[in-house]
């Protein structure tokens, strides 16, 4: 274990989970060098290869899969360790830390009043996660949990209540050709340039919310997902109460018919779960469904 760097074993995950240079490194935000150095210093380490570049592809060598396999649970220890520490070190009685996305909901915020009305010794922080990284708050212990759009498939964390399914828009620029119109369908959707999340969102998870077969720019945030949207780079799929508390005079907001209705998840790391955050899953599910469509 000497000399063990942490910085080379979230490369080699993000490495093994991507299998592109690039987009690991994105994911780290370092450079797609920086990753082929981490990489290099830790294969030294091993005494042997663990990945195999070529110029059509990346993948893992077997001992670059079994090491993988070892490391990825000890790994999710390590940080649910810190997360645990952190909670101890609280002593129980800190605020609940609850991640969102984009914007926080009529649904949450009634759910944080009940919370915080039942637990009168307990309040809620609330922070905002990037549109591009829904789960790596939790991951890291920056927050207790978080809610984040779906879908949710992340074998190291649960999934709680799901809730807010709302009806989906398409934000345009004003002279986009959907502009003007009363509603679109999913299949003209599938025509036009999406905006899509940029990594270290999972690939499953981006094309959840960018699903059209023509590739489209990558935003980090909300705000600069609306911004490629207004200055016509393409256009982006979010829920109707985002859209009415977002408006801008250079984005145009159609609604979608045909698309699944989008929808909310509370997730935490299963390893690092308490019973604060149980007992807001619980205050959670038990809010009355909050429809904000007109």
């Amino acid at each position: 274990m000497s000399g063990l760097e942490i910085r080379e074993l979230e490369c080699f995950l993000a490495l093994a989970e991507e299998l592109h240079f690039g987009r690991a490194g994105e994911r780290l935000f370092v450079s797609q060098s920086r990753v082929s150095q981490l990489l290099a210093a830790l294969e030294r380490r091993v005494g042997a290869r663990l990945v195999h570049r070529s110029s059509r592809r990346v993948e893992l060598t077997p001992l670059g899969e079994r090491f993988l396999e070892r490391l990825r649970p000890a790994y999710d220890a390590l940080h649910a360790a810190m997360a645990d520490a952190r909670a101890v070190a609280r002593g129980g009685t800190g605020p609940l830390r609850l991640g969102f996305q984009g914007t926080a909901d009529a649904h949450l915020l009634e759910a944080v009043t009940a919370f915080e009305t039942a637990h009168s010794a307990r309040s809620v922080d609330l922070v905002e996660i990037p549109f591009a990284d829904p789960f790596g708050a939790v991951r890291r212990g920056a927050v207790d949990a978080a809610v984040v759009l779906l879908p949710m498939d992340e074998p190291d964390l649960v999934l709680g209540p799901v809730f807010s399914r709302q009806r989906q828009t398409v934000a345009v620029s004003r002279a986009h050709p959907f502009a003007g119109r009363d509603r679109v369908d999913a299949a003209e959707i599938g025509t036009v340039p999406l905006i899509g999340a940029a990594s270290p969102a999972p690939a499953y998870w981006r094309a959840a919310h960018a699903p059209g077969t023509v590739p489209g720019p990558t935003a980090t945030t909300l705000q600069e997902a609306l911004t490629l949207a207004a200055t016509g780079r393409g256009a982006l799929l979010l829920c109707h109460p985002t859209a009415t508390r977002h408006p801008r005079a250079d984005v145009t907001y159609v609604p979608v018919e045909g698309l699944p209705d989008s929808a909310l998840g509370l997730v935490w790391h299963r390893e690092a779960e308490t019973g604060t955050v149980r007992e807001f899953a619980r205050v959670l599910a038990g809010v009355r469904p909050v429809r904000e469509d007109p």
